[in-house]
């Protein structure tokens, strides 16, 4: 069989078609998780902190009774695949989600054609004390209930140019990881920005570029859309070893986005000192308006080398 390779020009290709729209917003949410990676391998700890992935659990009948995470191999612009090891640390992060019930798997593709639209994806579960064979969408997916025909997602004409080239890979990586089960599966989905491994505890990671806007009753804060306010509160229900935290990127100005400095808070004090009264925000990355919840600035610590030493 060929060793076939995907260009940078059909992965966009591909993304523009996924995606139902690609704005700034969501633009500036790809670079702030890139540049996250940049300044926890600065800190010195790169391999504390997972790359991203999916989190899906079953729609209709027993909603959200189950739970897995899928974290995908990077399919790189005209490069053929190369098996990698699986990281040690993804393995630890799993063994954390599958004693909380969430089964978590590597996702491997393989390429067919040139074509975008021709990658399969296999499957190896992690987290758990013995080795595991690749299996298949359908014993991944054994608890979800299973589309009559194929969903097209691939429907969209969106601009995905203004996606940087170097954000184009993981991306469509992800995107492609998506499509292929969402289109065989009922499930509600969320992203993962990634998986930080602690010195004591594993979270889940929520991360956002913010500038701080102002109220009266609150003095500074940054806001945090519902859903993914939700699905922290989801993780931190789980209890056990897992906790999750919110990562913003706070920045000087929308246009320049120059780095003021990294801020975190955990659920745990995000959930205490968040305001109990939602508002609107702004443009989300789906194009739509926003619901905040609104978390003050000073409940934030600065995220160094002291407070990754303490996580």
């Amino acid at each position: 069989m060929p060793e076939n390779t995907i260009s940078v020009g059909e992965m966009k290709r591909y993304l523009s078609r996924s995606m139902p729209s690609v704005n700034r917003n969501k633009v500036n949410g790809v670079l702030a998780e890139i540049e996250f990676r940049r300044h926890i391998e600065t800190l010195g700890f790169s391999n504390r902190v997972s790359a991203g992935g999916w989190i899906a659990r079953n729609k209709r009948s027993n909603f959200s009774h189950h739970v897995v995470a899928l974290f995908p191999e990077t399919i790189e612009a005209d490069q053929v695949i190369v098996r990698n090891d699986i990281p040690l640390g993804l393995h630890t992060i799993c063994a954390t989600f599958h004693q909380i019930g969430i089964k978590s798997f590597f996702s491997y593709p393989t390429i067919r054609s040139e074509s975008s639209e021709d990658v399969d994806w296999k499957f190896q579960q992690l987290g758990i004390p013995s080795s595991t064979q690749v299996i298949g969408l359908d014993e991944v997916f054994a608890n979800f209930e299973e589309r009559t025909r194929n969903y097209n997602y691939l429907r969209y004409h969106s601009d995905s140019d203004i996606v940087p080239d170097e954000a184009i890979p993981e991306e469509f990586s992800k995107e492609n990881l998506r499509v292929f089960f969402a289109s065989s599966y009922f499930a509600e989905i969320s992203d993962i920005d990634g998986i930080l491994w602690g010195e004591e505890k594993t979270y889940p990671i929520e991360i956002k570029e913010k500038t701080p806007a102002e109220d009266t009753d609150l003095g500074e804060y940054f806001g945090l859309d519902v859903g993914p306010f939700t699905k922290l509160a989801f993780y931190a229900a789980k209890k056990g070893n897992l906790h999750s935290i919110f990562i913003v990127r706070e920045i000087d100005h929308e246009d320049t986005r120059n780095l003021v400095n990294w801020y975190y808070i955990t659920y745990d004090r995000l959930a205490q000192y968040a305001s109990w009264v939602q508002r609107g925000g702004g443009t989300s990355m789906g194009g739509g308006r926003s619901t905040v919840i609104r978390i003050p600035k000073r409940e934030f610590s600065v995220l160094n080398e002291a407070a990754m030493n303490q996580l």
